[in-house]
């Protein structure tokens, strides 16, 4: 299991390679990337996405580790970015590898539910009209409330 807060960007296809090397009893592995897209209400110029070091880590790890035991996987990654992100850029990523792809799938969908709805970091939309802080959306809590 590996868990990544970081400012600096990542690169997919680096990552997922790492993820799978030297993993010969796996049969799935799930890839998910989270991607910063543009406001609703305005032009979206950043998104600034904040986080308090160790208390953010402890948490993925801890939600990880719960996937690891609901599931049967062979591993688990978790990057997820802070810092100024402008449209486009990745902003997170979820690896699940198990030796079927029922497992790799509703782990992944766990980890993703758990990360878009109560992972601790708080987001922040610059638009030219102005900030605005990213409010919970119900829908995240329905996805969550399946598992």
């Amino acid at each position: 299991m590996r868990i990544l807060v970081q400012e600096a960007p990542f690169d997919l296809g680096a990552e997922t390679k790492e993820f799978t090397a030297g993993h010969m009893d796996i049969g799935a592995v799930v890839t998910f990337t989270g991607v910063v897209r543009d406001s609703e209400k305005a032009p979206l110029q950043v998104m600034e996405i904040e986080h308090y070091p160790g208390m953010t880590e402890s948490a993925l790890t801890e939600i990880a580790q719960e996937a690891q035991t609901r599931w049967s996987l062979g591993d688990v990654l978790v990057i997820h970015r802070y810092g100024a992100l402008k449209p486009g850029e990745m902003i997170m990523m979820v690896a699940t590898a198990a030796r079927h792809r029922k497992d790799a799938f509703e782990a992944a969908e766990f980890l993703m539910d758990y990360l878009k709805s109560r992972a601790p970091f708080w987001k922040r939309e610059v638009t030219a009209a102005g900030t605005d802080w990213v409010a919970a959306k119900e829908e995240d809590e329905d996805a969550l409330s399946r598992w």
